[in-house]
């Protein structure tokens, strides 16, 4: 599935400022970041970014044009995040190394021309369940102090009954059978699917989160997890946007 991934043809993102590979520790591990700034004058937001793949797929490469896009378009850091991979790094820690990494940007922001008071952190698919995950969990903790967070089609729950799971099983991108093997993949043991950090919809308490944006497509069995995710922010005094 990996070397499958990796073959598909990839577009180019716009040209930045600035873009650094480094490494940031965490649990003993040393995690690879790409670091992007954008043209202009600091210090600029900071995103904390964390690819798709259904926390199985994808790398610094695989995420490189969305990143590129993101740092010019939201004229702000961006600091993608190459978390290990399950099922050799099964939950937690693909998530750990995602929070690790938004404790050192929170820590390290004045040596990347970023702003300590605007941090956010993002996804898209198994990278928006590690976003929103992330943000519960600093919230849970006291820090780091999140502005926002950008969830894009976000896995929010293993629950396989949706209406748009139901709708959308086969024939698109992302199919039911697909999003089992990657839960599969990804969670230790049954328990794990109702840890908020391993599936934010099983929070109880969504209040005092960073503000957010939600997008969901239509054709997507994550559509209905994640609009269902937007409405209990919102109605937890999150401000919220949906689209």
């Amino acid at each position: 599935a990996r070397a499958n991934a990796l073959a598909r043809p990839r577009a180019v993102g716009p040209e930045v400022a600035k873009v650094e590979d480094r490494t940031i520790p965490s649990s003993g591990v040393q995690v690879p970041v790409r670091i992007y700034t954008p043209e202009g004058t600091g210090p600029f937001p900071v995103l904390g970014w964390f690819h798709g793949g259904g926390w199985v797929l994808g790398n610094l490469d695989s995420t490189d044009a969305t990143a590129r896009h993101l740092t010019v378009e939201a004229g702000c850091v961006v600091v993608s995040v190459d978390y290990r991979l399950a099922p050799e790094a099964k939950f937690p820690l693909p998530f750990d190394d995602c929070y690790a990494a938004t404790e050192w940007i929170a820590q390290n922001a004045a040596g990347i021309d970023a702003d300590p008071k605007r941090i956010a952190v993002g996804g898209d698919s198994a990278g928006g369940n590690l976003a929103a995950a992330v943000a519960l969990k600093a919230r849970d903790r006291g820090g780091p102090s999140l502005a926002f967070q950008l969830l894009v089609y976000p896995v929010t729950a293993r629950d396989f009954n949706t209406g748009s799971y139901r709708q959308n099983a086969d024939g698109y991108l992302l199919t039911t059978d697909a999003m089992k093997w990657f839960w599969d993949h990804y969670l230790g043991n049954d328990a794990d699917a109702s840890d908020p950090y391993a599936a934010p919809a099983a929070a109880k308490d969504l209040k005092g989160l960073p503000s957010a944006l939600v997008i969901t497509a239509e054709f997507d069995p994550l559509r209905d997890e994640g609009e269902a995710y937007a409405q209990r922010l919102k109605a937890s005094g999150v401000a919220t946007t949906a689209t």
